[in-house]
């Protein structure tokens, strides 16, 4: 087996050369007026809507395209001004419920940005009767940008008018968007955000609310009577609604054996957070819990509440003493324990508080297991709050959740989506299989969003007859759910980051292209993510001897973060390896826009230098300098665009050829930032890079990449389990001085 290797070396920063395009249309499309009168129309009825409403002092207009809208292709000539950007004033967007789902993009804009582009539409639509006969096609823009027709109007820049003309294409109305809510518990509801606070709103409606029942500015819980209020009085502030009252995913436990297990006391083993229900303190390894009840303590506990939490915080720290067949190999884990649930209902807004108050005060640990699941389904337009938060802390703190995938009831045959909070983009959401390797019969389904891959990853989570093991204070249960793989993932996490000293990003990424194979993937990612995670952690930081495998860590400062300097070994002037890589990274996020989540894209790019540019292996062109188009619906499909997790792999099969080298066998990196928004999120980012080349031949090539890589002025860290052990045990000692 070989091991893993760590390259480190300097990533190069590049802003991007690149500028925007004239506006133009579709090669073979055309506008005609008929289109800016219609447009003119809606916003005019908007206009006499929106006078008569005084609850905001703006307008909520909902935008609706004719496809999944690229930031290129959405507004610039309308709803904007000078000084103010249309992509400025984005509060919201969804998709539609159509087969072939359609953006809608909500703007919260003032009446005289609404007045300013009525009299846009009139100006353009006088200029296209007078100019152009009532219809202006690609190829007539096309001639006006190169300056073969002369066209210099005066009432509009001829920019605009031609940004104008591009919107009125990709536009097929303006309109209010009002959802219809039909919820009988209380709610946690996110308004569209305005210029006047959540709070404030809803005491002009008449609802006054406690500081208890406020999230953030635009996130507050209310009672069934206030929603309906809310829903009679301004449906259209409405952004998102979701039930707060939770119903935990079932979990039985079969009650298997009385075995005596014994530990030894705890040393200096890394600590995992588990946020779950209550945990008994009189189980067996108790010493390696330190337990804090979260709930107030007028909330009275059953003998049942203390099942759930006992038995994950039992895998985590003790989990192949009761199942020998899933010996890790990553030894025992101490556990800090925050029980937050009882019963089998909880509020999700006051776990969301618990969440805030556990990770601000628990700095010091990086892996965090989230076992708790709602029974309900996941919505297709917006994240869940509880997932919200979790990747607003992740992006915020060096830390990672680890979050089962959730259970659908043992007797459902009909497949159901996962539920909260396993629509976390930045967590490592966790399915189950069977030992079979066959998706567990409990087994929810992703996407998020009709996009993000979710799960991430599966693993072992009992099954039929063949049942995860588990202590609980009445003794040893024979038990299955995505509750009990997760703990496993958890354990693996902490292994790379606290003993191996990896980054999180390293870490997710080793985790996810360790669930990958070489094969294209047959079964259902919606059902188990990448793929499945190996046993063993050796299988995860060794591979091998026809494989390299190395990481690559950085950061990103500017547009292009690339290094052009990574010397893959050759043979009779051909690289022969195919080659599979895995990026992660943990973006922003912006629950308030709904479909469109993480606020910042790295689009990566391997392959080998040829010349000033990379050939990707995955033939990546989005960014080429070459006139390459591609749909915002195909780059999404294919090159995972606003995904914060990219995994490419060439495919094994017969007949794999080596690779032209060209440049001395030198291949490339490059990760290109791209924003959503106007703000520059993107900005100091960190991404981790896992890269595994496997030699056609079956022959090991490392020493051969080793020694190219220190020539080349890399430093090469092997890394080395044993004396990254031994490592970590003498840094964790504690040292007496005596006085």
């Amino acid at each position: 087996m070989n091991n893993l290797l760590q390259l480190k070396g300097t990533f190069e920063q590049a802003s991007s050369n690149s500028r925007p395009g004239a506006p133009n249309l579709p090669a073979g499309k055309s506008v005609k007026v008929s289109q800016l009168k219609q447009l003119q129309k809606n916003l005019v009825e908007l206009k006499k809507f929106w006078s008569k409403e005084n609850i905001v002092s703006g307008a909520l207009v909902s935008v609706f395209y004719n496809k999944v809208a690229a930031k290129s292709n959405r507004i610039q000539g309308l709803l904007s001004k000078s000084d103010i950007t249309a992509n400025s004033s984005i509060v919201g967007a969804r998709f539609t419920k159509d087969e072939s789902p359609k953006h809608i993009i909500t703007h919260y804009v003032s009446i005289e940005i609404i007045d300013e582009s009525i009299e846009r539409l009139d100006r353009c639509i006088n200029l296209l009767n007078e100019k152009f006969d009532g219809t202006i096609t690609h190829d007539v823009i096309k001639k006006i940008n190169s300056k073969q027709i002369a066209f210099a109007p005066v009432k509009i820049a001829k920019t605009n008018f031609l940004k104008v003309i591009v919107d009125a294409f990709y536009i097929e109305k303006f309109d209010v968007l009002v959802d219809d809510i039909d919820l009988k518990d209380e709610a946690i509801i996110t308004i569209y955000k305005t210029d006047v606070k959540a709070t404030k709103i809803m005491e002009k409606i008449g609802i006054n609310l406690q500081f208890t029942r406020v999230m953030d500015d635009t996130t507050i819980l209310l009672r069934p009577d206030e929603l309906t209020l809310l829903k009679q009085k301004a449906p259209y502030l409405i952004s998102m609604a979701v039930s707060d009252i939770t119903q935990l995913t079932k979990v039985d436990f079969d009650f298997c054996g009385d075995d005596v297990i014994t530990i030894p006391a705890p040393k200096n083993e890394p600590v995992i957070g588990v946020i779950d229900t209550m945990f008994d303190e009189n189980v067996y390894f108790s010493e390696w819990v330190e337990f804090k009840n979260m709930l107030p303590e007028d909330i009275s506990l059953s003998p049942n509440d203390y099942n759930h939490g006992t038995a994950v915080s039992s895998i985590i720290v003790d989990g192949p003493a009761s199942n020998p067949q899933m010996d890790d190999g990553c030894g025992r884990f101490r556990v800090r324990h925050f029980g937050v649930a009882a019963g089998d209902k909880f509020s999700s807004f006051t776990i969301l508080r618990s969440i805030n108050e556990i990770i601000t005060s628990n700095k010091d640990i990086k892996v965090w297991n989230l076992s708790l699941g709602s029974k309900l389904e996941i919505n297709k337009n917006f994240i869940s709050p509880e997932a919200a938060v979790l990747d607003r802390i992740q992006y915020e703190n060096d830390v990672i959740f680890i979050i089962a995938g959730t259970n659908k009831p043992f007797t459902e045959k009909q497949s159901k989506a996962i539920g909260a909070p396993a629509d976390s983009i930045n967590s490592l959401v966790v399915n189950s299989v069977d030992f079979d390797n066959r998706p567990a019969s409990y087994s929810r389904k992703g996407p998020v969003l009709s996009f993000f891959t979710k799960p991430d990853i599966s693993y072992y989570g009992g099954d039929g007859t063949n049942l995860m093991r588990v202590c609980t204070p009445t003794g040893e249960a024979c038990v299955r759910g995505t509750s009990f793989a997760a703990p496993w993932i958890a354990r693996k996490m902490s292994y790379l980051i606290n003993i191996l000293g990896l980054s999180r990003e390293v870490a997710k990424a080793l985790i996810i292209n360790a669930a990958t194979g070489w094969n294209k993937q047959i079964v259902d990612s919606s059902l188990i993510g990448h793929g499945i995670i190996p046993i063993k952690i050796d299988d995860i930081v060794r591979c091998p001897e026809d494989e390299i495998q190395f990481v690559l860590s950085g950061i990103s400062e500017k547009y292009d973060t690339y290094n052009y300097n990574i010397p893959v070994p050759i043979s009779k002037e051909k690289h022969p390896f195919i080659v599979k890589a895995t990026l992660c990274y943990f973006p922003c996020c912006s629950r308030s826009q709904g479909v469109d989540y993480t606020n910042t894209e790295l689009e990566i790019q391997l392959g080998r230098i040829n010349g000033n540019e990379i050939k990707p292996i995955d033939n990546n062109y989005q960014s080429a300098e070459t006139e390459h188009f591609t749909w915002e619906e195909d780059a999404r499909k294919y090159f995972r665009k606003w995904d914060n997790v990219k995994h490419i792999r060439e495919v094994a099969k017969k007949g794999n050829r080596a690779k032209k080298s060209y440049d001395k066998g030198i291949w490339g990196v490059s990760l290109k930032t791209k924003e959503r928004l106007d703000k520059k999120y993107g900005v100091g980012i960190k991404f981790g890079i896992v890269v595994t080349l496997k030699e056609i031949d079956g022959i090991n090539r490392i020493d051969d990449f080793i020694k190219n890589c220190s020539l080349r002025g890399w430093l090469v860290n092997k890394i080395d389990v044993e004396n990254r052990i031994e490592i970590y045990n003498v840094a964790e000692e504690e040292i007496t001085f005596d006085g």
